[in-house]
């Protein structure tokens, strides 16, 4: 089954964006996965499989460090072109 996800990550520090930005290339580095990020969140597309293991991962590793940091996602069990604006009917 494919599914897509959408992940916002809140570092709650002074300097947020590298914490943002590592797990965003991590999630890129992974295979069997499309990407797209934007300046509110970053969504994922693939096999089941693939998707939860790349959030379980990158919750992991987010709440691993020091910091204190909000993690937020969204799954939806159907395929969406994510890389494609909706069509508004």
């Amino acid at each position: 089954m494919r599914i897509c996800a959408e992940l916002s990550l809140y570092p709650l520090e002074s300097d947020p964006i590298p914490a943002i930005v590592d797990i965003i290339h991590d999630l890129r580095g992974r295979e069997g996965l499309e990407i797209v990020t934007n300046q509110m969140s970053t969504q994922l597309r693939g096999e089941f499989a693939a998707v939860t293991s790349a959030v379980n991962q990158a919750m992991q590793r987010a709440m691993s460090g020091n910091d204190t940091v909000v993690l937020v996602v969204k799954y939806l069990n159907i395929d969406l072109p994510i890389a494609s604006e909706p069509v508004l009917g």
